[in-house]
């Protein structure tokens, strides 16, 4: 199999695994298309090109990604073009940068407990979800330290 062929079929499948996990379907291809890219980085129009889809529709869902922090965009140095940039540790900055996530939902959360009553029937459920919330975030610093010390394990 080309490296051509391998990297479609990784695309592929790739981008219905994540949109299988909710990620939306374009996103999800993109994403799986700049981590299989040789340096990580795409314009628009290559990744336009390769997966054969309208400019309009990478940009938002380039947007979408770089929004979620799963890529960033650049400046092509000396060009008004942007790249999309996937890091080589994109899932470590994605999964453990989750507190940009929970925060305004957590948020949210508090500010319903504050509101209700507390015979409110639905109060368990919410503190129940704002303490699940608050127990990943406070995790996440952990995974950060734990994740560190197997990535100077591997030898990548």
């Amino acid at each position: 199999m080309s490296t051509e062929d391998y990297r479609a079929t990784f695309v592929a499948r790739m981008g219905a695994a994540l949109a299988s996990a909710g990620l939306a379907r374009l996103p999800s291809r993109i994403f799986a298309a700049l981590l299989a890219d040789p340096d990580g980085r795409m314009t628009a129009a290559e990744i336009g090109a390769e997966l054969h889809v309208s400019p309009g529709a990478v940009s938002g869902a380039v947007r979408y990604l770089d929004g979620v922090g799963m890529i960033r965009r650049e400046r092509e140095p000396g060009s008004r073009r942007d790249v999309f940039v996937v890091d080589d540790d994109a899932w470590r900055d994605t999964l453990l940068h989750a507190d940009r996530v929970y925060a305004p939902m957590i948020a949210e959360l508090d500010r319903a407990l504050a509101a209700m009553p507390v015979d409110d029937p639905a109060r368990r459920r919410i503190a129940l979800s704002r303490a699940f919330m608050a127990f990943v975030t406070e995790e996440m610093g952990a995974m950060t330290q734990r994740w560190q010390e197997r990535l100077a394990e591997l030898d990548l």
